[in-house]
């Protein structure tokens, strides 16, 4: 039996999942609750100083025949210091998050201050990029260094834009050379699920893991 869903359950009204609408997430994020990776986005601000800003809403892809690898930063807030560093900068690092760098990454959401160094405030060591004029961070086991290609709104007048960079390069640990995943790999945003039959006044965002299930390498 399946349940089917198109307009906000009543179950639903009054939780977090009808408040969220507030900061721009839809109730439908939260009975969906599909997971995405947890990224942490590094850019040097106007004053020269490293911005880093944490991110989910995001996939890869490649494009042009295999020859060009591409991040798509699915909801970028145009009123942040994201934004404004990729429209003057135009460079970006995307660091990946693990368990062991998980809080230090999330304590750059509080240290966002125009005249702080966000990476070393937080905890974390800032190092150049080598292809792109951007910082990189040492604790995440992979940096990807990006250049911006395009933006685009996904419904006309949004205050949040959809944001292609392209791979330019990449950094990998050398722990992490054989396998990203695995419980120090990456990192997944488990967006507050809720059960839309069951009225659901708290909850919680997660970070979760990657399981392997199936060898695909079969079919």
């Amino acid at each position: 039996m399946k349940f089917s869903y198109q307009e906000m359950p009543e179950t639903l009204k009054g939780t977090y999942a009808e408040a969220s609408q507030a900061w721009g997430f839809s109730w439908k994020e939260f009975v969906a609750t599909v997971p995405s990776p947890l990224l942490l986005v590094t850019t040097y601000k106007q004053n020269g100083l490293p911005n880093a800003c944490m991110q989910s809403w995001a996939t890869f892809t490649s494009a042009n025949r295999g020859k060009g690898f591409y991040a798509i930063l699915g909801s970028v807030n145009k009123n942040g210091h994201l934004y404004a560093t990729l429209q003057e900068k135009k460079e970006a690092v995307i660091n990946f998050v693990s368990a062991v760098s998980f809080e230090k990454c999330m304590a750059t959401i509080k240290n966002n201050q125009p005249e702080a160094d966000e990476i070393s405030v937080s905890g974390l060591t800032p190092r150049p990029a080598s292809w792109v004029n951007a910082p990189m961070v040492e604790e995440c086991f992979m940096n990807l260094e990006c250049r911006y290609q395009w933006e685009k709104e996904i419904v006309p007048g949004d205050d949040h834009a959809l944001i292609c960079l392209e791979v330019i390069g990449v950094h990998i640990d050398e722990a992490y050379l054989k396998d990203r995943t695995g419980d120090q790999g990456v990192l997944f945003n488990i967006h507050h699920p809720q059960n839309p039959e069951i009225t659901e006044k708290t909850g919680h965002d997660y970070a979760g893991i990657i399981q392997k299930k199936i060898d695909m390498g079969e079919y």
